[in-house]
C-alpha cells in the first residue's frame, strides 16, 4: 500500500471487470431495467460464471479465494458503469461474509456452494420497520421449542428478498439486560413454510436491484441453521460492517468515477457563448475539485479494504471510508446534474440516473450519521 501500485493480476482484474461491464450494461438494458425495476436475471448469471459475485468466497468452497481488496476494484468497476445492474450482480451473495467469518464447517459447505455451484442467491435480513439504524431494537423472535427454533417476524428494505434463495435473518432469542445481548442469526431458505417476500417497488435509486419486505411467521429452523452462538448476532452483525462498509465506499467512488467521466465529456462537448464550457474557469475549478475528491474517497476505500484483506479490519477506518466516498459519490452526482443544465433533469441523459443511484451510498449500511458516531467513539471513546 505504501507504492499504492496494483500487482499485475489486480490489474487484470480491475481490467476485466471493465471489460464485463461495458460489454454487458448496455444503455438499452440499463434503462431497461431502471425504468421497469427489471432484475437482470442473466447478467447476474453471467457475472457469476466468471467468478466476479464470488472474489471472497475461499477456493475451497467454489469461489475465487481472494480478499476484500480484489472486491473493491471490481465493485467500483460495475458500479461506474451501471450502479443499478452492478448491485444486482455484486450484491447477489451478500451475507456470504456472516458465513465465512462464523458459519460451520456444515453451513459453509452448504449455503456457500449453493451460491457458487447453483447459483444459489444469498440476503441479509436484519432492517425492520422500528430498527434500522438502531439495530438493538430488532423484535423478530427467533426462540427455541424443543427441537426446533421458531422465527416470527417483520424485515424491511432488504436486498435481494424477493430473489433469494436463503437469508440470514437477525431476530431476538431472550431478553438480555443491555438491547444488543440476546440476539441470533438464523439461516432461513425462501421456500421455508411462513416465509413471504413483496417486492418494494418505485424506489428512488438502484431499480435494477432487488428489495423487498419479508415477513416470517411461524418459521420452523434446526439447530443446524443457527449460525454461531446464539446470542451473539449483534456482535457479529458489526464485524460483517467492519468487512462491508469498504465495499460501500467501493460502490460510492464507482458512481462518483461514472458520473464525473459523464460530465467531463459533456462539458467538453457542450459549447456556450462561442466555445465549449470546459473552456470556462468556474467549470475546470468544479472538475478540478471533483477529480480530487474522487480519488481521495478511492485511496481511503482502498486502505480500508486492505487493512480487511490482512486481517486487521479497522472500524473507524471502514466507516471513514463509508462517509467521506457516499459524501463524495452525491457531491460528484450533483454537480454532473448541474454541469448538464436542463439536459441533465431528463430522462433521457444518464447524469439523472447517477443521481439518484448516489443517494442510497449515504444511507444503507449505516447512515452517514451512523459513521460519524462509530468515528468518534473510536477516537475519544464514550464520555
Amino acid at each position: 500500500m505504501v507504492d499504492f501500485k496494483l500487482t499485475p493480476e489486480q490489474e487484470d482484474i480491475r481490467r476485466a471487470a471493465r471489460e464485463f461491464a461495458e460489454k454487458e450494461f448496455t444503455p438499452e438494458i440499463m434503462e431497461e431495467c431502471d425504468r421497469e425495476e427489471k432484475y437482470p436475471v442473466d447478467i447476474v448469471r453471467r457475472a457469476r460464471e466468471l467468478g466476479f459475485s464470488t472474489v471472497k468466497i475461499p477456493e475451497e468452497y467454489g469461489g475465487m479465494g481472494l480478499s476484500l481488496f480484489e472486491e473493491a476494484l471490481v465493485t467500483e468497476e460495475f458500479y461506474r458503469v451501471s450502479p443499478g445492474i452492478g448491485n444486482a450482480c455484486l450484491s447477489s451473495t451478500f451475507g456470504t461474509e456472516l458465513l465465512i467469518l462464523f458459519g460451520s464447517e456444515e453451513q459453509k459447505e452448504k449455503y456457500l456452494r449453493w451460491v457458487t455451484e447453483r447459483n444459489g442467491i444469498s440476503a441479509m435480513a436484519t432492517t425492520e420497520p422500528e430498527a434500522g439504524s438502531d439495530v438493538a431494537n430488532v423484535k423478530t423472535k427467533i426462540v427455541k421449542e424443543g427441537d426446533e427454533w421458531v422465527i416470527n417476524g417483520t424485515k424491511m428494505f432488504i436486498t435481494n428478498g424477493s430473489v433469494c434463495d436463503f437469508a440470514l435473518v437477525l431476530g431476538r432469542t431472550y431478553e438480555g439486560e443491555k438491547r444488543h445481548h440476546g440476539l441470533t442469526f438464523a439461516i432461513v431458505e425462501s421456500k421455508s413454510k411462513g416465509f413471504k417476500a413483496t417486492k418494494i417497488k418505485n424506489k428512488m435509486g438502484l431499480r435494477a436491484s432487488d428489495t423487498a419486505e419479508i415477513v416470517l411467521k411461524d418459521v420452523r429452523v434446526g439447530d443446524e441453521n443457527i449460525l454461531g452462538e446464539p446470542g451473539k448476532g449483534f456482535y457479529y452483525l458489526m464485524e460483517f460492517f467492519n468487512h462491508t462498509r469498504p465495499r460501500v465506499a467501493s460502490q460510492a467512488v464507482g458512481i462518483a468515477q461514472g458520473a464525473f467521466e459523464l460530465a467531463l465529456n459533456y462539458v467538453k462537448q457542450r459549447r456556450q457563448f462561442g466555445q465549449p464550457i470546459a473552456a470556462f474557469q468556474n467549470t475546470q475549478f468544479k472538475i478540478a475539485e471533483m477529480a480530487t475528491r474522487i480519488q481521495a474517497a478511492r485511496l481511503l476505500a482502498w486502505q480500508a479494504a486492505w487493512h480487511c484483506s490482512i486481517g486487521d479490519p479497522r472500524p473507524e477506518l471502514s466507516s471513514m471510508a463509508k462517509l467521506f466516498a457516499g459524501k463524495t459519490a452525491v457531491y460528484v452526482a450533483d454537480w454532473c446534474v448541474q454541469l448538464h443544465g436542463g439536459y441533465g433533469y431528463i430522462g433521457e441523459y444518464p447524469a439523472e440516473r447517477y443521481y439518484r443511484d448516489a443517494k442510497l451510498m449515504e444511507i444503507y449500511e449505516g447512515t452517514k450519521e451512523v459513521q460519524k458516531l462509530v468515528i468518534a467513539r473510536r477516537l475519544v471513546g464514550r464520555v
